[in-house]
């Protein structure tokens, strides 16, 4: 009998891990639990779950991202901080304050929620022909360089 992770049954479900911890904490589905305390859900669980509801697991997502964006060939990147965003249906406006000047790009809603774009955020233009996109960039991690030693020339001895 296969365990599944709850993070990995709610996968397979169709769910969002903390709905499917409050239905282990109803009582609606039945686990086991580790040494530790954490829990297990048997796939022959799963299986019951997905006849229940009728739900052939997640469907896969069209638009999701993927991973992160290391490099992005546009070079006219602009810095800025979010001074304003507003959505009005499908389009929403992004007004960037770069230095002492604004620059206001129309997008997407879908595009600011996906950005999680908020007033102070840091945010980047990026300009291509007569096309404006705003981008995030995540800190990149810091790691600790080797120290280098500077050859004096001189023996010792």
């Amino acid at each position: 009998m296969a365990l599944l992770t709850v993070r990995a049954a709610a996968e397979r479900l169709g769910v969002g891990y903390s709905t499917l911890k409050h239905w282990i904490y109803e009582g609606r589905v039945r686990t086991t639990q580790t040494p530790g305390g954490h829990h297990r859900i048997a796939e022959a669980e799963v299986e019951r779950l997905v006849s229940k509801s009728g739900a052939a697991g997640p469907s896969p997502p069209h638009d999701q991202p993927t991973g992160l964006i290391v490099a992005l060939s546009g070079r006219n990147r602009l810095h800025g901080h979010v001074d304003e965003v507003r959505t009005d249906g499908l389009l929403g406006q992004v007004r960037l304050r770069i230095g002492d000047q604004t620059l206001t790009a129309v997008i997407t809603s879908d595009a600011i929620r996906e950005l999680k774009l908020r007033r102070g955020d840091d945010a980047m233009a990026i300009i291509k022909s007569t096309e404006v996109m705003i981008a995030r960039e995540a800190p990149l991690p810091r790691h600790s360089e080797p120290k280098r030693t500077r050859a004096s020339g001189r023996r010792k001895g």
